[in-house]
């Protein structure tokens, strides 16, 4: 027998969120046949980060011509740092054709774009409550310089103006519930 075809399932929300972690605590503890699909960059790789791990590490020229071939179902250049990022379409299929749920933590501008190939996806939309509670997150990292600062903001309120063309909010104010509520409302698709 045939194994089922896997799910897509999107999710967003603004730099600051904690999206991240909530997926990887997603990947750990729900039951579900989850990954994460693993996007492709042309920035240098930090310390510690494995190709086909972390990022597919890809020159500009090579990810150039794979935008030209159609290889992505969404890309784009983040934050004006001349660096570009993009999920391959090869990458999710694959997946969901071996039963996978592919997780793509994308902003909302791909979401819009995968939405348009795959109406069927999930998505999910994660955000601290408010922008004052994203602004106290950001400071307390401390990582970002004022302008920068700006601009997250900026994009966030942008972003969280989207939030209404997703199916699910979810509000992380607790890692813990926000892992069960997310893992609970995913079981609920068949």
């Amino acid at each position: 027998m045939a194994k089922p075809r896997g799910k897509l399932v999107i999710i967003s929300g603004p730099s600051g969120a904690g999206k991240s972690t909530v997926v990887r605590k997603l990947l750990e503890e729900c039951p579900l046949p989850l990954t994460l699909s693993v996007s492709a960059t042309t920035r240098p790789p930090r310390a510690g980060e494995v190709d086909g791990r972390d990022y597919w590490f890809l020159t500009s020229s090579e990810f150039a011509a794979k935008r030209e071939q159609g290889e992505f179902l969404e890309c784009k250049e983040v934050f004006g740092r001349g660096y570009w990022y993009g999920t391959l379409a090869n990458t999710v299929s694959a997946g969901l054709r071996s039963g996978k749920w592919v997780i793509l933590e994308i902003d909302v501008h791909g979401a819009m774009s995968v939405l348009q190939i795959h109406p069927e996806a999930v998505t999910v939309f994660i955000h601290p409550g408010s922008v004052e509670e994203l602004e106290r997150r950001l400071r307390q990292r401390g990582t970002e310089s004022e302008a920068n600062l700006a601009r997250r903001l900026q994009v966030a309120t942008e972003e969280l103006a989207m939030m209404h063309r997703y199916r699910h909010e979810v509000i992380n104010q607790n890692i813990e519930k926000t892992v069960a509520e997310l893992c609970a409302l995913l079981q609920q698709y068949p």
